[in-house]
């Protein structure tokens, strides 16, 4: 994800925005830059691959100066991570230029814009999307159009998901935003105006903020503020004071880092699914250059992981398999390294990991790079600098933010959206997935925030099913189908950090063996959607109310189940899809194994003998 950061003050802007650059850094990227407008100095701007603190170096070997500025940190989707497709760009292409422009997302029609552009006499310097924009702007510019014009006219050429900072030196002390798919934040000052991709980059200096909506677009001065919406129609947004810290890793208003992070999924799931879908599709370049010619050969899908990632890819079997008959194998990296693997031609190999240092992933993905080095590996982390990142051909990154407890809830959310936008970028390259799936899928997708929300607030009753769990020393965990994955990440939590012995089996099983462990001192959990499964998932609890068992359900309130002496029944939701329901039944799980750790009284955040990223075998 990339961030923007800019200012118009009666100050000098440069430190303003660098902090910016520095406070976003958290999602980490992979190249930042600055312009800035000055009087003497005109406009001038400065780049750097790699952290922020190399801007930082450069800026402090040459400054520059303004009152007027706009930055950008980037992670890549058009153009590969050099100096010359850091943002900002700037139109004409030469050492100060007359626009700068620093975006977010995807501009689907840039080429048959850059086509236009470069027939009228404009010569490009990146290979990204973005520097279209400026030079589109330019090009209105030389038509005569005002800038406040030639802004306007550019954006009504766009199409795709963006946000946009732009600085015209013909209007020196004015800043044009728009937002369109992207979200954009514009901070208030005393005479003085911001604008950021996330509040958390403008806390250092104010409080007050305007969250623009879709399709707005705003010119900003130091003293007024000017808003439009998508029918071009001035309209006002509410200030907004935020009550968020400026340390990020703060745990605010929640007693542990864990709940604070559970709580933060509806957010950070809207966070990974912004700019990468629109309009009821999935924008072609989510997944980076180059990514849909590899998409359209892959005849078959390898996922590696280890842990909490592992069962998330084992969830995206059923999805690649089911909605793409797309054969797909799912192996903890421990084991497929250590093995010899037969991996067939054309296999997409995926790999997950929440620090992209996990020692066992990258050791696997080594050894398919050292056998055939054309090998395609897509990496699927929520940590940008990270050794998977680097050497992967591919990459979406989960945007989960920072997560400081050892448990991972959040990361894995974001990792199954994430597969999810990678079901739907493989089906529509080959053209397995028809568009009435595709848009069903991308619906059910933008609902999942505020579904995940309405699970959340069962946390009171979760808490007291907890209190009938923490006496006990074992626990049983059963689903079917993508709820068996799920049910084993929820065995995983309640052991990770209450230490309660748990473990998951696949629910048709039970007569298989666990159900010989089955007595009144084993508790049973069970997720209970409503799918073509539930009336088998019936007779396991059936058999399993049958032996005396403690069963705690989580169930479709449509699934027809209701609690009795032993049998706690709490419904979850309704009329969720087979890519939401995983997601979204998750969420409980999470509640309960932390409740349960907060009554035994173990530490919450970081469990006995864990660590968050595991870079040793």
């Amino acid at each position: 994800m990339c961030g923007i950061v800019a200012a118009v003050a009666e100050r000098q802007v440069g430190p303003i925005l660098l902090e910016g650059l520095r406070r976003l850094e958290y999602r980490g990227y992979d190249s930042a830059g600055v312009a800035l407008l000055d009087e003497e100095q005109g406009l001038a701007s400065a780049r750097a691959v790699g952290k922020v603190a190399a801007l930082a170096e450069k800026l402090e070997a040459t400054p520059i100066t303004g009152q007027l500025g706009i930055a950008h940190t980037r992670w890549a989707t058009h153009g590969v991570p050099v100096e010359r497709n850091a943002h900002p760009h700037l139109a004409p292409n030469c050492e100060h230029g007359r626009v700068a422009v620093v975006h977010n997302g995807i501009i689907e029609n840039f080429a048959t814009l850059k086509a236009e552009l470069v027939d009228s006499g404009c010569t490009f310097a990146s290979d990204t999307d973005t520097e279209v924009i400026a030079h589109l702007i330019h090009h209105q510019l030389g038509l005569g159009l005002s800038p406040e014009a030639a802004f306007h006219a550019a954006v009504d050429r766009l199409q795709g998901a963006f946000a946009l900072a732009v600085i015209i030196t013909d209007a020196p002390e004015t800043l044009f935003v728009a937002r369109q798919g992207s979200p954009l934040v514009i901070g208030v000052g005393i005479g003085e105006h911001f604008a950021a991709s996330d509040a958390l980059a403008l806390l250092p200096v104010t409080q007050s903020f305007i969250y623009l909506e879709e399709g707005d677009r705003a010119v900003i001065t130091r003293e007024v503020l000017a808003i439009t919406d998508a029918a071009s129609n001035p309209v006002e947004r509410p200030v907004r004071q935020s009550a968020q810290r400026a340390e990020s890793a703060d745990r605010g208003q929640f007693r542990h880092f864990m709940l604070k992070e559970i709580h933060e999924q509806p957010q950070a799931i809207a966070d990974t699914l912004e700019g990468r879908i629109a309009h009821g599709h999935i924008l072609p370049a989510a997944f980076g250059v180059g990514a849909d010619e590899i998409f359209a050969s892959v005849e078959r899908v390898q996922i590696i992981a280890c842990g909490t990632s592992y069962h998330a890819g084992m969830v995206a079997r059923y999805w690649f398999e089911d909605i793409l008959r797309l054969p797909c194998a799912v192996e903890v990296a421990s084991e497929f390294h250590y093995r010899n693997p037969v991996v067939s031609p054309n296999t997409l190999i995926v790999a997950l990991s929440q620090s992209g240092e996990t020692a066992d992933t990258l050791a696997a993905i080594r050894m398919l790079k050292r056998e055939d080095p054309k090998r395609p590996v897509l990496a699927i982390c929520n940590a940008p600098e990270s050794s998977l990142v680097r050497e992967s051909d591919l990459v979406l990154m989960t945007r989960a933010g920072p997560e400081i407890s050892v448990a991972s809830t959040k990361a894995f959310s974001t990792q199954l959206v994430s597969l999810a936008l990678l079901l739907l970028a493989i089906g529509r390259a080959s053209g397995r997935m028809e568009e009435a799936e595709e848009q069903r899928i991308v619906a059910g997708l933008e609902k999942v925030p505020g579904r995940i929300q309405d699970a959340l607030d069962h946390g009171d009753r979760v808490r007291e099913l907890a209190e009938l769990l923490v006496e006990k020393e074992h626990a049983l965990f059963l689903g079917r189908g993508p709820m068996y994955p799920i049910a084993m990440e929820g065995a995983l939590k309640l052991k990770e950090i209450s230490y309660i012995h748990a473990e998951a089996y696949p629910a048709g099983e039970l007569k298989h063996g666990p159900l010989a462990l089955i007595d009144e001192t084993m508790p049973v959990i069970t997720i209970a959607p409503q799918n073509e499964l539930l009336d088998k998932l019936k007779s396991n609890i059936a058999e399993v109310t049958a032996r005396g068992a403690e069963l705690f359900v989580f169930a479709d309130e449509r699934a027809g189940l209701h609690s009795a002496d032993f049998t706690h029944v709490l419904p979850v939701t309704s009329h969720v899809g087979r890519i939401s329901a995983p997601i979204i039944f998750n969420i409980p799980l999470q509640l309960l194994a932390y409740h349960v750790a907060v009554l035994k009284g173990t530490d919450v955040d970081q469990p006995r003998n864990l660590a968050k990223s595991v870079t040793v075998e």
